[in-house]
């Protein structure tokens, strides 16, 4: 990550983060620092609070990246805790009532994605005043990623997100936050539709996201998510498969996977070569994913370490995967109104006999072809199982198991409550769920 950049703009990026309004709203004011007006209404300030968004989105222990694939493996099995001395860790892999409002890690990722899309906010809207439009338009786009990502995190794992940042806000259903965070999407290809994204503004961000096809990929996940499946096709299909989009990390601003976990041996590990499934849906013996994603150490437990995109401090974490975009586009065919179970199959097939040279990230199962014909529910089993090996560790499975209709039995949590930092500073704050 080309942290120069955060650093010639860290006088930005510190104004935002004493800025987020959490139920009971605080204002403090440094006078040695700029103000939000001047932060805000220049490219350089704006800048520097977009990038400080990424910044909070994917480095450390506090990130909201450490965070949702850290929460969703430990709830969906995929991963274990290896010292009991990690209590949160502990508590989400025991589930039920052990996770509660007071849960240290449920409430870091309730207040990074509420802080990310605060300061989203606020680069969004002052963006449209700058004069340069085109270099306006990749700030609106590289913020309104930042921003869909966050909406699209906490409807996964809470029934209802706040409608808005601020004092005694209202929830909406999970659903409707998934159709916000489209929405984001929506204005922020308006915005490069109308002005093309300038190269300065690409050159003065972290190297690895693409803007454009980002953008598509998060609709297509979204619209999937909230069962608009057509949308989610045509999404699908606007995404240039041969492209990577990444979180990149370097030795100073490390891999939070790595940093925590990998490296130290000590948090989490993934469970095993099954990857946490059933013996129905585990991976088939010839799946060259498993090696891809898990790494055996023969001589210290836990045998099976952390590969893929945790294995090393430097390495670059996708922000989507070709496979999710395919598996997006089989799951649209088979739930269309008027099912296309043809083409659904191609689609499968695709990820199923890809092989890892022919897949940007290295990620690919290498299997034969299917033999038969295959029922909706076949398929749709089948698109499962491959969605939780291909996308491990991605923060996505607890989402797949409430839309595949698997058993409570399977998972600690179907959704999370809500932390009392929020409830006890907001009367609007929904119940918990019992499960």
């Amino acid at each position: 990550m080309k942290y120069s950049i955060i650093k010639k703009l860290v006088w930005a990026v510190l104004v935002s983060t004493a800025m987020l309004p959490m139920g009971c709203k605080k204002d403090f004011t440094d006078p040695n620092r700029a103000t939000q007006e001047q932060v805000f209404s220049s490219p350089k300030g704006l800048t520097g609070a977009a990038v400080g968004l990424q910044r909070v989105y994917t480095l450390g222990r506090a990130s909201t990246l450490y965070n949702l694939v850290t929460i969703n493996g430990l709830t969906t099995n995929e991963l274990i805790v290896v010292n009991t001395g990690n209590t949160a860790e502990v508590q989400l892999a025991s589930g039920g009532n052990a996770v509660d409002g007071n849960h240290s890690m449920l409430t870091t990722f309730w207040t990074t994605c509420n802080k990310v899309i605060y300061d989203a906010d606020l680069v969004i809207s002052n963006a449209a005043n700058l004069s340069d439009k085109n270099y306006a338009s990749g700030l609106i786009a590289y913020a309104s990623i930042f921003k869909a990502l966050s909406l699209g995190n906490m409807s996964q794992f809470w029934s209802k997100i706040p409608a808005g940042i601020g004092t005694n806000v209202n929830f909406i259903d999970r659903v409707d936050g998934f159709k916000k965070a489209i929405t984001v999407i929506d204005d922020a290809l308006a915005a490069i539709a109308a002005n093309s994204i300038s190269a300065s503004f690409i050159s003065s961000i972290p190297a690895g996201i693409d803007i454009i096809n980002t953008l598509h990929a998060l609709k297509a996940r979204y619209s999937l998510f909230a069962g608009l499946y057509a949308q989610a096709l045509a999404s699908a299909n606007l995404v240039d498969l041969s492209k990577k989009s990444t979180f990149n990390f370097d030795a100073l601003s490390l891999n939070p996977i790595f940093e925590v976990s990998t490296s130290t041996n000590n948090v989490v590990q993934v469970k095993d070569s099954t990857l946490g499934l059933l013996p129905n849906l585990q991976p088939d013996f010839a799946d060259k994913r498993i090696q891809f994603f898990t790494v055996i150490n023969p001589t210290i437990l836990p045998r099976f370490r952390i590969n893929g995109f945790g294995n090393a401090a430097a390495t670059a974490f996708p922000v989507y995967l070709p496979g999710e975009i395919m598996l997006i586009k089989a799951e649209s065919y088979v739930r269309a109104n008027v099912p296309d179970l043809i083409n659904g199959l191609v689609q499968l097939e695709n990820v199923r006999t890809k092989q890892p040279a022919n897949d940007p990230f290295g990620v690919g199962a290498g299997l034969p072809p299917a033999v038969g014909v295959f029922t909706a529910p076949q398929l749709l089993d089948s698109i499962y199982k491959h969605r939780s090996i291909e996308l491990y560790m991605s923060g996505l499975k607890l989402e797949d198991m409430r839309r595949f209709g698997r058993p409570d039995a399977e998972k600690r949590r179907n959704l999370m409550p809500y932390p009392l930092r929020e409830r006890d500073n907001n009367p609007n704050t929904p119940a918990d769920p019992p499960f």
